[in-house]
């Protein structure tokens, strides 16, 4: 199995003025984090606007980050939908195209119980022998994964490996690792109290913007420099308050910025930025001392 850990963005997924994905920028975000040195990217996730996908442009998108990456950096491909049918059929096409591992949100909208789960993730996991990663992430899904839950799952579903913890209760990073699953924080300030804890790796939107910070910070934690480690988290957390212009919007405009290269504007019902708010982010990102191309 690949080895998941340590810094992994969830990275937006970038359209073109006419609303379609725009491969050029996908590429480029996908180059510009390993060339960063991150550990692996979350694709097609909630930055990915996943659930505003189509199943083409979702296949697509496995497709060229995988192209890109070329083996550099583990690809975690989400591949959950609202039917078990969906999910089945995009992990069954995301493995083909040499994704390192993939990953679910349980079945939302219709409420489930713990059987009903089991049986979305059985049926997903089984059309591959990649590693399968919970996603858990209850605000979304109004299902919230319980160590009780997790060992249903792992009972059950034999390429379970672990899964990114979106969920608040910090206290179960603890009881996950200790199940034996690799447990992604998918908070972006609590990388080093979630590894601390038991945490493997962080997975979240803000970490694509400016990987370098995180991947600082998560460098001087494996070296043993605490001092160091915690005063790189200070320069993570000025980037995490970026999010208050909004979240998917606030990474295509950072990553626009500093890319040059147009990644577009979120689908709606997300709204855009307005020139104002642009304008006011850009000003910080630049107060930060992140490069953009001018």
């Amino acid at each position: 199995m690949a080895n998941i850990e340590g810094v992994i963005p969830a990275i937006p997924t970038p359209f073109t003025p006419e609303g379609g994905v725009n491969e050029t920028a996908l590429r480029a975000i996908v180059e510009f984090n390993i060339q960063a040195g991150v550990n692996g990217l979350w694709v097609a996730g909630g930055a990915g606007e996943s659930i505003l996908l189509d199943d083409d442009e979702n296949m697509r998108i496995a497709e060229i980050a995988s192209e890109q990456s070329r083996g550099r950096a583990n690809i975690i491909m989400h591949i959950g939908a609202a039917t078990t049918a969906r999910a089945t059929k995009l992990a069954e096409h995301a493995a083909k195209q040499g994704v390192q591992a993939l990953c679910c949100v349980p079945p939302f909208f219709y409420t489930q119980d713990d059987d009903g789960v089991v049986e979305h993730y059985q049926a997903a996991a089984s059309v591959s022998d990649l590693p399968f990663f919970i996603y858990n992430l209850p605000d979304a899904t109004g299902i919230e994964i319980t160590p009780d839950l997790a060992h249903k799952i792992q009972d059950n579903v034999p390429r379970l490996a672990g899964l990114k913890h979106s969920a608040l209760n910090f206290s179960n990073i603890r009881a996950f690792a200790d199940m034996g699953l690799i447990v992604l924080n998918g908070f972006g300030h609590l990388m080093l109290p979630a590894i601390a804890t038991g945490a493997a790796g962080c997975v979240d939107g803000p970490l694509s913007m400016a990987p370098e910070r995180w991947i600082d910070a998560w460098n001087a934690y494996k070296s043993g420099d605490m001092d160091k480690a915690k005063k790189a988290e200070k320069g993570t957390l000025e980037v995490v308050d970026l999010i208050d212009f909004g979240y998917i919007q606030t990474l295509k405009a950072v990553l626009s910025a500093r890319l040059g290269v147009d990644c577009g504007v979120p689908r709606l019902p997300n709204l855009p930025l307005s020139a104002e708010q642009n304008k006011e982010l850009l000003s910080r990102v630049d107060s930060l001392g992140l490069n953009m191309v001018k």
